[in-house]
């Protein structure tokens, strides 16, 4: 329970604090598109099985490994890919949230 309210938690709600503390005047637009990130978990179909309450996504899913951590990392450098770089970032922190707690 308590893991799935902090990963829940960090996908949903840190998204949202961000939003509204940097991006005021769109933060509607700027909360959708990092919620956007969560497609990136699309590569849980590659899985097998697609879930496992006991597996660490991290550098398992080909959208979740280190590469493409990198690179949703370098996302964050450049003003028009920052919100979409927010998004993957925070949501590969509730997936290391998930990872710590099991």
């Amino acid at each position: 329970m308590l893991q799935s309210t902090v990963h829940y938690g960090i996908h949903f709600g840190l998204p949202l604090v961000v939003a509204i503390l940097f991006y005021r005047k769109f933060w509607l637009k700027a909360y959708g598109i990092m919620i956007l990130g969560m497609l990136i978990d699309l590569d849980h179909l590659l899985a097998n099985p697609i879930f496992d309450p006991n597996r660490c996504s991290i550098n398992f899913h080909p959208l979740h490994s280190y590469y493409a951590i990198a690179v949703y990392f370098i996302l964050l450098i450049p003003k028009k890919t920052r919100i979409i770089g927010l998004g993957l970032v925070i949501h590969i922190m509730a997936d290391i949230a998930d990872c710590s707690l099991m």
